[in-house]
């Protein structure tokens, strides 16, 4: 099963191909993607992505995970959280959410199994 694409992104919109919903923050993974609702973990910007919002993307068998931490970068992202993901074995690339939207993307053409937690606003 491969990783759906981002068909499109905008402030405080995304949409993923293969899904009617339109997303605020979004996580996706190879077959599936759902809205990120930050208060099921207390997430806030600081101190930002917690193990337990990549948790559950990295239950899906991922090998690369893109986390977008906004479009201007407000969203942390703690080195305890990459830390959790290197000992799992998954590479982790963190950026600004139009740059991190484009490389998932491009993963995806590749065929890699790769997941992503997307802010898409602040």
């Amino acid at each position: 099963m491969s990783s759906p694409e981002i068909a499109s992104l905008s402030w405080g919109q995304m949409k993923v191909h293969g899904s009617t919903k339109v997303y605020k923050d979004c996580k996706v993974w190879p077959g599936g993607s759902r809205a990120w609702d930050w208060r099921e973990t207390g997430t806030e910007h600081s101190p930002g992505v917690q193990p337990a919002d990549v948790e559950e993307v990295v239950e899906k068998g991922v090998q690369i995970l893109v986390i977008g931490r906004g479009m201007s970068e407000a969203l942390k992202v703690p080195p305890s959280t990459v830390e959790y993901l290197k000992k799992k074995g998954i590479d982790v690339r963190v950026l600004q959410t139009e740059k991190a939207v484009k490389e998932y993307n491009a993963l995806v053409t590749q065929g890699i199994r790769v997941g992503g937690v997307f802010h898409s606003t602040c």
